[in-house]
């Protein structure tokens, strides 16, 4: 066995720690897991566990995260949600040198499979301008229209994958992730994602004994949100499979963003006045996962329920929430 089976880049991150603990469910060998951060923001570690730190956007850095390598999965980026990515264009492009230089060392380095994390944010403007939208298909990115930085960095990424296969032989999967959230994920500070930010601001409303909640635009722009389980499971099958893509990995139920508040204040069991942001960023206005293709190549598409996914996160950002406020009190 070569000495380290699996890397996961991006692995202090929220998807990256979801995806380190289900390698080691599966019990797939030795597993490194290389992020940015210090030990102490990583959002799940592992002491069994190979833990690095280091930059991946220095090519030396990338050259140790490999090495001796079987599989890489890349979901290592610098972004967050709508209103990260609007404000931060150019670190959000800068990610671009993770991925160049880790398909340069996976390749030097003899990595078998390498997996790439895409996004919707690559499919084309002029494809979203409605919340009653077609399904976006995996064709749909072109002609190029994609999210300004976020998306156009994640767009050239994939050409990257493809091109690394067809001149060099090399194993890309490619797979463009729709709005993953979950538990052990960001849900304040500005890189949060709807979902999570959904789910805090109806808590802290009840914290405060406050009776109404801020949103972001009209509330009818329209997303489908994935769990962060199925994310897992449709990354692996591809894995497992060799599917290089790119292939939408997303949740096709549809809902406003209204909706998406209906459902957390029905778990919580409360009602808030809406007060609407219109000046705050609010991203394309209708935005779904077309599954014909994962069907047809993977016989699976991602299938648990926004409210069934929402209750258990509703559930652990309450606890983290009232931990901190309980620590507040208390110093």
């Amino acid at each position: 066995m070569r000495a380290s089976e699996v890397v996961v880049c991006g692995g202090g991150g929220f998807i990256g720690g979801h995806l380190v603990a289900e390698l080691r469910r599966r019990e797939v060998g030795r597993i490194r897991a290389v992020d940015l951060k210090p030990f102490n923001e990583w959002y799940q570690r592992f002491d069994d566990v190979d833990n690095v730190v280091l930059d991946l956007r220095r090519s030396d850095d990338c050259k140790e995260a490999v090495a001796k390598a079987a599989q890489v999965y890349n979901v290592a980026a610098d972004m967050g949600g709508m209103g990260f990515i609007e404000h931060n264009k150019a670190l959000c492009m800068l990610t671009v040198l993770i991925n160049t230089h880790l398909l340069t060392a996976a390749r030097a380095a003899g990595v078998r499979k390498f997996f790439y994390a895409s996004s919707a944010c690559v499919y084309a403007a002029y494809k979203q301008t409605s919340p009653d939208l077609t399904a976006l298909k995996e064709e749909d990115a072109y002609p190029a229209m994609p999210e300004d930085g976020y998306g156009w960095e994640k767009l050239f990424s994939e050409r990257m994958c493809r091109h690394f296969t067809e001149d060099f032989g090399f194993n890309t999967s490619v797979a463009r992730y729709h709005n993953v959230y979950g538990p052990h994920g960001t849900y304040d500070g500005g890189r949060e994602k709807a979902p999570a930010a959904i789910c805090r601001k109806v808590i802290q409303a009840q914290i405060n004994g406050t009776d109404e909640i801020e949103i972001w635009g009209d509330g009818q722009q329209s997303r489908s949100f994935m769990y962060i389980d199925d994310c897992l499971k449709g990354t692996l099958m591809m894995m497992d499979r060799g599917i290089p893509g790119p292939l939408n990995i997303g949740s096709s139920e549809l809902v406003t963003i209204n909706q998406l508040v209906d459902i957390v204040e029905g778990i919580a069991g409360v009602r808030l006045e809406r007060r609407y942001n219109l000046s705050a960023p609010k991203g394309v206005s209708g935005r779904n996962s077309d599954n014909t293709r994962i069907q047809q190549i993977l016989g699976w598409q991602p299938s648990i329920t926004l409210r069934e996914g929402l209750t258990k996160t509703y559930k652990w950002i309450h606890e983290q929430m009232l931990t901190r406020e309980a620590t507040v009190v208390v110093s």
